[in-house]
């Protein structure tokens, strides 16, 4: 199996899961580990935009790019959802 879908997806759940312990229980498993994913494309992007390491694959650098990038996501999440 490449890089591709699944491993974003794997990628994601563990960024979902660190974010979800430096952040706080603030959200629900399901809600944290979607935004984990998102949070992976996210730090991929940020990264890249910096140069910056990569998300290349299921690494530590991956693993902490994408972690990093789900902080983001969830603190932007967190804010959004606190307006309500």
């Amino acid at each position: 199996m490449g890089f591709g879908f699944f491993t974003w997806i794997l990628i994601g759940l563990v960024a979902g899961i660190i974010a979800k312990v430096v952040m706080g229980d603030r959200f629900g498993w399901i809600m944290t580990i979607l935004l984990g994913i998102a949070g992976a494309f996210v730090g991929d992007w940020i990264s890249s935009y910096f140069r910056g390491p990569a998300v290349t694959g299921f690494n530590l650098m991956s693993v902490l790019v994408a972690a990093g990038g789900a902080i983001v996501v969830l603190f932007v999440y967190g804010l959004i959802v606190r307006r309500r």
